[in-house]
């Protein structure tokens, strides 16, 4: 079993030259909770995550008006929230070595690259729908990684 079996291949990306904005307003708008950065080349340069956002917004316990609180969010570039570098596999990668990477790294997604591309994300929820069809009895890839699922 290899990851384009179960992989999702539409993928929302973004932009390096991106504000923390656009990445909140993507994750609001698909459901999508890791979103894969791009250069201006078309290559990885990172993935940015729902926790990510979260984490570079300002406090709503400080004195901040709200006004200061959406500047946050439109200047802060993309590249100070995304992780650099993130593991990646390609889709001949065994789906074994796959979800054993996002076990033991303790991470929510991988961007799928072939040829210096991202062509899918393989995220814990297609690693889900695997589980729940090989404990059912049916691993048919049209079951899992269809990229129906909310990540």
């Amino acid at each position: 079993m290899l990851v384009r079996e179960y992989m999702t291949p539409t993928v929302f990306t973004l932009n390096e030259q991106a504000r923390l904005l656009d990445a909140a307003l993507m994750i609001r708008r698909t459901g999508k909770r890791h979103i894969p950065v791009l250069r201006d080349d078309g290559r990885l340069a990172g993935i940015v995550t729902d926790r990510d956002v979260a984490r570079m917004a300002p406090s709503l316990l400080g004195r901040i008006t709200p006004d200061q609180y959406n500047a946050v969010y439109e200047s802060t570039p993309i590249t100070m929230a995304m992780t650099t570098e993130p593991v990646t596999v390609t889709p001949e990668t065994s789906i074994q070595v796959a979800v054993a990477l996002l076990h033991a790294r303790k991470i929510g997604a991988l961007p799928v690259v072939e040829q210096d591309r991202v062509v899918g994300i393989l995220t814990v929820t297609d690693a889900l729908a695997l589980l729940d069809a090989l404990l059912s009895g049916t691993t048919q890839a049209a079951a899992v990684g269809d990229g129906s699922a909310a990540e």
